[in-house]
C-alpha cells in the first residue's frame, strides 16, 4: 500500500463527451473507455481526509482539504479501466506541489468551500490567480439510499488510474469498498474547470447526477504500462 486516504461528501455531475476529442487528451497507451457507445467527463467535488502514507499516522492539518477535479474514463492494453485527471483543485499548497512533483498530476492551488445547509450541500472552488476557472454545486440531500445502475458503476467503479510521468505511461491502482449513495436532487451549479481542462463547456443539465458520504480508499504501487 503507497497510501490511503478517507473521502468525504463526494458530489458526482457527468456530462457526455466525444471520444475523438477525449482521446487526444489521454496518455499514450490508453484509449476513451465507453459505455453503450459513449464517454463521459466528469467534474467531481469533495473532502479528503485523514491522508497517510503506507502504515503511518495520518497527516495533522495537510491530510485534510478540499478537492475538485476534471476526470476522463480511460482503457488501457490490458483491459484495465481507469481514470485520467485532467485537473485537479485543492485548497492545501503543500499537497498540490507534491502530487504535481512525484506523481505528475495536474493540481492546482485553489480556494475551496465545503458548506452544509441543514439537508443542502453547496461546494464552491475558484482557482488562485486565475478567477474565471471555478466551479460550484448546490444539491438536495435525503437520506434515501440508492442503487447505482450500469452507467453509475461504469463512472464510479474505477480501480485505478492512468497518468504519464518521465515519459511513461503509469497505471495506479486503487481499492475500496462498495459505493453507498443517497438520493439527491441538483438545485444549481455552475461550471468553469471543464473548458479550461481543454473541453468544451458543458451544454445543458449532467445527464447524471450523484451524492456519497464517503469511504476509506488505498492506493498501491504504480505499474508501467508494458507498451505506450
Amino acid at each position: 500500500m503507497l497510501f490511503r486516504q478517507h473521502w468525504r461528501d463526494l458530489v458526482f455531475l457527468h456530462w457526455p463527451a466525444d471520444p475523438f476529442r477525449v482521446a487526444g487528451l489521454l496518455p499514450a497507451g490508453t484509449v476513451p473507455d465507453l459505455h453503450q457507445g459513449r464517454t463521459y467527463v466528469g467534474l467531481v467535488f469533495f473532502r479528503m481526509e485523514n491522508l497517510a502514507f503506507g502504515r503511518m499516522p495520518p497527516l495533522p492539518y495537510l491530510g485534510t482539504f478540499g478537492e475538485v477535479n476534471v476526470r476522463l474514463y480511460s482503457r488501457d492494453s490490458l483491459g484495465r479501466r481507469g481514470v485520467v485527471f485532467r485537473s485537479l483543485d485543492c485548497d492545501r499548497l503543500l499537497p498540490v506541489l507534491t502530487a504535481r512533483a512525484g506523481f505528475g498530476l495536474p493540481y492546482q492551488w485553489s480556494r475551496i468551500s465545503t458548506r452544509w445547509f441543514d439537508n443542502r450541500l453547496l461546494y464552491t472552488t475558484t482557482r488562485r490567480g486565475d478567477g474565471r476557472s471555478g466551479a460550484r454545486a448546490w444539491l438536495d440531500i435525503e437520506d434515501t439510499p440508492v442503487t447505482p445502475g450500469p452507467l453509475e458503476d461504469f463512472l464510479t467503479c474505477r480501480w485505478g488510474l492512468h497518468e504519464r510521468l518521465g515519459g511513461r505511461t503509469y497505471y495506479l491502482p486503487n481499492a475500496h469498498p462498495a459505493w453507498n449513495f443517497r438520493a439527491c436532487t441538483l438545485l444549481d451549479w455552475e461550471d468553469g474547470l471543464i473548458p479550461a481542462a481543454g473541453l468544451p463547456k458543458p451544454q445543458g443539465e449532467p445527464v447524471s447526477v450523484l451524492y456519497s458520504p464517503g469511504l476509506p480508499v488505498r492506493f498501491g504501487t504504480p505499474v508501467r504500462l508494458p507498451t505506450d
